[in-house]
This record gives structure tokens, sequence and C-alpha cells, in this order.
């Protein structure tokens, strides 16, 4: 799933492989998902990007903005997005197909869940777009420990667990139960721990993984287990995640264990990360 670190190293590549090309045919809901979301009618994509120019895209949070003159076109965090030269052929099955004037294309495809919305600057009310422009992210200087204190402070903080805590109600947007797993590695503090029980030191390991973990991931390309804009695994060797579970702990040799947990999965060091 695409979380901030990927959102981030997506959008840099789209502004550097897209900037200028003029999108010249649009395929929109080519194969129907019930739980591929876009803005309005799909059947009108054609008429409102046909003839626009990509200008740039910015990341926010776990989404990924291309700025198209006064359109805008915003993958969320469940759908794969992938840049195919020209004369590649697309994926048998997408949702979005934008093919530029050098017979170059991106195309959004949705597995699970994700949104593929299109529209005018200023006319998409989504509370969750909207929370993830405003907030702060963790990259910016702006994400500071004063500001995690506040997060820290909220409604029944207390008593959620880690994972809870970071990764629901929008809390800090683009981070998801994908980059959570190292975070919490790096603090040495279990996902099922309960955030009003740990200490003021672990509070601030807390922050500064949360800062220089998604750091670490956006400058290395994104995840190893996640692809960038032109299918390439990103550069960052996940050390907990489905590629290690079973394995052995990096810092202390113990077993990386996978557990059901919120309607997901965690992984964990059975010595690192004590309850």
């Amino acid at each position: 799933m695409l979380e901030l670190p990927e959102a981030v190293v997506i959008a840099e590549q789209i502004k550097s492989e897209l900037r200028g090309k003029k999108i010249v045919s649009v395929d929109a809901n080519r194969s129907p998902h019930k739980f591929a979301w876009f803005h309005g009618d799909p059947d009108g994509y054609p008429d409102l990007l046909n003839g626009r120019e990509i200008e740039t895209a910015a990341s926010y949070g776990g989404l990924v903005e291309v700025t198209a003159g006064q359109v805008r076109i915003v993958f969320g965090d469940g759908v794969n997005i992938r840049y195919l030269p020209a004369k590649a052929q697309p994926p048998a099955k997408h949702q979005l197909l934008l093919r530029f004037d050098d017979s170059s294309s991106l195309v959004g495809s949705v597995q699970m869940y994700g949104g593929l919305w299109a529209f005018l600057e200023g006319e998409f009310n989504n509370p969750y777009y909207s929370v993830a422009r405003e907030k702060p992210s963790p990259l910016g200087y702006q994400f500071d420990y004063g500001y995690f204190e506040a997060l820290l402070a909220g409604e029944k903080a207390s008593s959620l667990s880690a994972k809870a805590f970071l990764a629901t109600e929008q809390r800090i947007p683009g981070l998801g139960n994908g980059i959570l797993q190292d975070i919490l590695w790096t603090a040495r503090i279990h996902p099922r721990q309960k955030i009003g029980s740990l200490s003021g030191a672990e509070l601030e390991s807390l922050f500064k993984s949360v800062k220089s973990v998604t750091a670490e991931m956006a400058a290395c390309g994104g995840r190893d287990t996640e692809k960038d804009l032109y299918g390439c695994p990103g550069g960052y060797s996940t050390i907990l995640s489905k590629k290690t579970v079973g394995g052995h702990c990096p810092a202390c040799g113990k077993t990386i264990k996978k557990e059901a947990y919120m309607g997901g999965s965690v992984y964990y060091c059975t010595g690192c990360q004590r309850v």
C-alpha cells in the first residue's frame, strides 16, 4: 500500500518524468471495481482531462496529487501508479489510463481499494484529502515534539495502543500499518503497548523514530515491499515485514513474529519489543 515515503518518491518521479506532457486520451473505469472511487462520473474524465498539460506533482500523506492547469488528479493510497513508456502495453485491468502526446502513459490500478479523483481546483470536498493537505508531515520542520505532544494530549490518546495511536484516525496522514512496523521496532515499543504506559523517554524515542524512519524510507526510494512509478522496489530494506517474518532480529537475534491485530497484521521482535 502506498504510504508517506512512497507517495513522496512517486510525486517526485512524476514531476521529473511527466512535466510538460499533454494528455491526449483518457480511459476511466475500464475495469469496474467496487472499491475504486472517482469524483463524480468517471465518464466525464475525458472532457475534463483531455488537452491538459502536466505541470507538477506533490504528496500529501499517502496521497499523490498531479497538477494539470486548473485540474487536479489525486491518487489514493490503495492505487498502484505506473508510468509506461511509448508502445508499452497497459495492464489488462486498470481504473484510469492517461495517454500523452509522446505515446507514453500513466496508469492507475486498484487492488483492494483506492481513489482516482479528477476535479477542478477547489471542487473536491473530501475530508481525507483535506486533512492530508492541512496536517504537517513528519518530514517537515512543523512536525516537532510540541506538535507530537499535542497529538498525545488528544481525546483518549493515552488509552490507545501504539499501533492505534500512530496509524488510525488520520493523526499522522500517510503513516499506516506498513511503515508503522519499523518505526515501533526502532523505538523498541510493542504495537500493543498502551500509549499511556510509556515513559517520557519512550515517548520522545517514539517521536524521533517517526521522524527518522520515515525520512530514511523516503531517502532510499521507499520500502522494498512496495514499488515506485516504474515498478521498481524501493531501496529501504524493511526490518519487520512479510519479507523478514520468522527470521532473526538484527539487533538481538530473537525471532520476528507476525500476529493479527486490529484488522490487520503486526510484526515485532520477541526480544526487543515486549509488552
